[in-house]
């Protein structure tokens, strides 16, 4: 019997040009309609049920399986969207859009998910049906958090949901898992810290904005080692700073705003480092004659895996490139991804496919490029997700 990587590697040619066609046309949150429309077209071609509309330019494609008696569903999901960078690549298929790229793959991901469906439609080996989500905005807006409130688990129900994203870290034909924390969450911070103008010159009439906020960077790198638990993670980075006029030598500023991330896994620590820095940056201000005030923004939950869908997801790897090629207690990332909506959802499981190799740029870089090589291997995984979670009855 043909296994499925073989069976899709037969159309790996046209999985190429796909993949190519959305790299050279990548487009923003909530903007891909050309990809959308690909989607579609792709889906209703293979005599895949289509469905649009959900977080604006979201697609979900419907597969029944040759039998349902278990009335059961399971989800897989790809992210469309690309990043706001200019490519400086020189690939043929470069893009073709003036600070738009695909730097993170998801022309990849959404690539390897058509390829499994369709697998799965042309040959429905399973009981059931699968739910193909394709996902706008995951980079920084929010998407998976939108289809969610736009009714996606209560219009195509699924009793788990699955995502993977490329890594280029890892070799070509290896995949990691891990039963718990994938990726962290992510906190924005917004600090701003109000002085008193004046003149350069005469300092001491003034309360220098940019003298307090320079302590609070400063200051503020104590509450991962003095106040986090040494096997806990957190990190916090204080990224940009913006007060005053470069025109203006002389005249300090009345106010000055620092903006940085919080990364963490585990509630009470986010909760932890959310109210130090309250305190210190408030604080620190008093010292020095000034006021600050801390905004405090949740953007995503950290990315948690069950470990009942981990595990399986795992099995699911191992059956594809044996267990010498699958990392089980993959070490998290720092990084962070909106797919954890999803699994504060449902059960569910985030994978990584291993694509580096010499010379691999590694994701957000200007000249990253995704991998063609994995396309077969991940539509399978995909697919393999689907007919081992769902198999068709022995009898």
């Amino acid at each position: 019997m043909t296994s499925p990587v073989e069976r899709i590697r037969a159309y790996h040619a046209e999985l190429k040009g796909v993949r190519h066609d959305l790299h050279a046309h990548p487009e923003l949150a909530f903007t891909e309609t050309r990809t959308s429309d690909l989607v579609a077209e792709k889906l209703g071609t293979w005599g895949i049920e289509v469905h649009r509309g959900l977080a604006r330019t979201g697609v979900v494609g419907v597969i029944k399986g040759k039998t349902n008696f278990g009335g059961r569903g399971v989800g897989l999901r790809a992210d469309m969207d690309c990043l706001p960078i200019q490519e400086t690549g020189t690939v043929s298929y470069r893009s073709r859009h003036e600070g738009r790229m695909h730097a993170c793959g998801h022309d990849g991901h959404t690539t390897m998910l058509l390829g499994a469906a369709r697998y799965l439609a042309e040959t429905r080996n399973f009981d059931g049906t699968a739910v193909l989500v394709f996902q706008p905005g995951e980079e920084g807006f929010a998407g998976a958090k939108q289809m969610i409130e736009d009714g996606l688990f209560e219009r195509f129900p699924v009793e788990a949901i699955y995502a993977m994203h490329n890594w280029p870290q890892m070799k070509p034909g290896t995949i990691g898992i891990n039963p718990g924390p994938m990726m962290a969450a992510a906190d924005r911070v917004t600090i701003e810290v109000t002085g008193r103008g004046g003149h350069g010159a005469h300092a001491y009439l003034a309360i220098d904005p940019v003298l307090v906020a320079a302590h609070i960077i400063t200051a503020a790198q104590s509450i991962v080692s003095r106040n986090v638990r040494p096997i806990d993670s957190a990190v916090i980075s204080l990224c940009a700073v913006q007060a005053g006029d470069l025109q203006a030598m002389s005249v300090i500023p009345s106010k000055a705003t620092i903006v940085g991330t919080v990364r963490t896994f585990q509630p009470e620590v986010q909760a932890l480092v959310e109210r130090r820095l309250a305190e210190l940056c408030s604080a620190v201000a008093l010292g020095l004659g000034a006021t600050a005030a801390v905004q405090f923004d949740r953007v995503y939950p950290a990315t948690i895996n069950s470990p009942a869908e981990a595990n399986f997801a795992g099995d699911v790897a191992e059956s594809l490139v044996g267990a010498e090629h699958v990392v089980r207690d993959m070490e998290p990332s720092m990084g962070a991804e909106d797919f954890s909506f999803m699994l504060q959802t449902k059960p569910g499981a985030y994978l990584r496919i291993g694509q580096g190799g010499e010379g691999n740029c590694f994701l957000h870089n200007t000249r990253y490029d995704f991998n063609d090589d994995i396309l077969p291997l991940g539509s399978a995984l995909h697919a393999g997700i689907i007919e081992q979670s769902m198999p068709l009855s022995a009898g």
